[in-house]
């Protein structure tokens, strides 16, 4: 049995609890319950001077100026500050109240709360979009009857929500793996700009050391004597003549052999036929020419023939027949070379010294020589055939080192510039850049190329038109309603993508697209709309985005 203090306590609390929860006049939010608490008089939410009776609360008469005197008619629907974007928004504390009351409150137990504009109170239109619960037609305009469907609007809710929310985890997981993408794209060009510096350092050296390879080249090319062809020696002109009639008498040896060889052929060709005649003629046949013949052949073969030649003489004439300069063969270029100078005699007489007095000795002639032509004292002297092979290889490796140094610095120019450039919260752009999502859209085929291009194709044939080349990524503020599918923008700050300078438009600027991107489980195109003339707005899904900046809607709470 409990004890009556027991009870008087209970009895308290129950009381403080119905207190408390004092019912609130139709249409007011639990968040304006502390304007309404006063049971005997209200005063104006904005305008504080102003007191009323409780009794003149949701009297259809506009009284505030606020209208906070009628949360529950449409008696200052005029005074409404809302747009058509807060239309089925969930309450919350910072709602701007210093134009009153947002709207009528729908309590949509089983669902969620919401409110609706004031003008649609009362108004014979069950608007269970927002209101599902019908509270908002309370007068029953017109004999209109709006029953409560929110259990089962707010079952399916559930159902969508549960999908988008497996969606979104999705979609969270996905990011992760284009982050990890991006993350190893980015290690690989920092390690390639590592790898840059590092060959770029040994280039510059390198590059150095030819210059200094090339200095010393073109050094020893000024010291050179080179003696011109019309100082070739008597010698070496006679050997040129030999040179050349030789020739001839080769080729015409060559051409000599080929026609006796051919004429062997024939000889044994013939031999070979005459002897089958003597083998098969008829003896018995009474021809006198046949007869005459027959004799001639036994005779001819009777007789003994001239030798045409065997493998020795013909190994001997192939070793002269050679050209000029294989085994075997007159090396000219013995013959031809100039007359020894007096430097040569100089440089003859210097072999027979100590190989430290010859080194000494030549490279004093040098630089005498050097000093002599870099002076104009003596005129600098140039092989006939152009700087010689060494200054061109030193003049080729140099210039093959410079371009490779350059090619370098380029890329490491390029790298550099790709690593400071902004890919979006985690580099995430890096990982999609280049790839292309589209969408069909009336007439056209609209496509997104990540970080490059959007374009426009007809689907009525033609070519793609470019409605903007890649700037930058941005921030916007959005403020769109989530259809039930949940593909759309809802509204707080989103990231965009900007391209600019599309092809020009007639009689209009350049082409230019806003995409405004929005969590999503996979890249999509939603919308494309045309808000200028040429200036277009992309509404695209993405995972790339998922969590960046957004804050993802609470799942609201009813107020069972």
């Amino acid at each position: 049995m409990r004890s009556p203090y027991f009870l008087l306590l209970s009895g308290t609390v129950a009381r403080a609890i119905v207190a408390a929860e004092a019912p609130r006049p139709r249409g007011v939010g639990p968040e304006f319950a502390k304007y309404y608490k006063d049971s005997e008089t209200f005063t104006c939410i904005s305008a504080p001077s102003i007191h009323l009776s409780v009794a003149r609360l949701n009297d259809d008469f506009c009284d505030c100026p606020d209208g906070s005197d009628e949360p529950g008619t449409s008696a200052c629907a005029h005074l409404s500050p809302l747009s058509p974007a807060f239309l089925g928004s969930t309450p919350s504390d910072d709602l701007d109240t210093t134009t009153a009351l947002p709207g009528f409150y729908c309590k949509n137990k089983g669902h969620h709360p919401s409110y609706v504009p004031f003008t649609v109170v009362n108004d014979g239109v069950c608007d269970y979009e927002f209101c599902c619960d019908g509270s908002d037609e309370w007068a029953r305009v017109g004999g209109v009857k709006c029953e409560d469907r929110c259990k089962e609007i707010g079952k399916e809710w559930k159902k969508q929500d549960e999908q988008r929310q497996k969606s979104l985890s999705n979609a969270a997981k996905r990011r992760k793996e284009i982050v990890a993408d991006a993350e190893r794209l980015r290690k690989e060009v920092e390690d390639r700009l590592q790898s840059l510096r590092t060959e770029i350092q040994g280039g510059e050296m390198k590059v150095k050391a030819l210059e200094s390879d090339l200095a010393e080249a073109e050094r020893q090319e000024r010291s050179k004597v080179v003696r011109s062809p019309k100082e070739l020696s008597k010698m070496g002109l006679l050997a040129q003549l030999a040179k050349d009639r030789t020739e001839e008498l080769r080729e015409s040896l060559v051409e000599v052999r080929v026609q006796r060889d051919t004429g062997k052929e024939r000889i044994a060709e013939l031999e070979g036929i005459l002897s089958t005649f003597k083998e098969e003629y008829n003896p018995n046949f009474n021809d006198e020419g046949v007869k005459r013949a027959v004799r001639s052949w036994e005779e001819y073969a009777a007789r003994d023939k001239p030798a045409l030649g065997d493998d020795a003489h013909d190994r001997d004439l192939d070793e002269i027949a050679k050209p000029d300069g294989e085994t075997g063969a007159i090396k000219w270029s013995e013959w031809e070379e100039p007359e020894e100078s007096d430097v040569g005699v100089l440089y003859k007489f210097a072999a027979y010294l100590p190989t430290t007095v010859r080194d000494w000795l030549d490279q004093k002639f040098r630089d005498f020589r050097v000093i002599l032509v870099d002076n104009g004292i003596l005129a600098a002297t140039h092989s006939p055939d152009g700087e010689s092979k060494g200054l061109a290889d030193a003049r080729n490796a140099l210039k093959a080192a410079q371009d490779s140094l350059n090619e370098n610095n380029k890329q490491l120019n390029t790298h550099q510039e790709d690593l400071d450039k902004d890919y979006g919260a985690d580099d995430v752009f890096r990982a999609l850049k280049g790839q292309c999502v589209s969408k069909d859209s009336g007439e056209y085929t609209y496509e997104l190329c990540w970080l490059d291009k959007t374009k426009q194709k007809s689907k009525k044939g033609g070519s793609q038109t470019v409605m903007g080349n890649f700037v930058s990524v941005d921030r916007i503020m959005v403020d769109d309603e989530v259809p039930p599918d949940g593909k759309g923008l809802g509204s707080g700050e989103r990231v965009a993508l900007r391209y600019e300078n599309g092809q020009h438009c007639w009689n209009g600027p350049n082409r230019s697209t806003l995409v405004v991107l929005a969590c999503a489980e996979k890249d999509e195109v939603w919308k494309v709309t045309e808000e200028e003339k040429c200036v277009y707005r992309m509404e695209v899904g993405t995972p790339a985005v998922c969590g960046v900046g957004e804050k993802r809607e609470e799942r609201p709470k009813d107020e069972l």
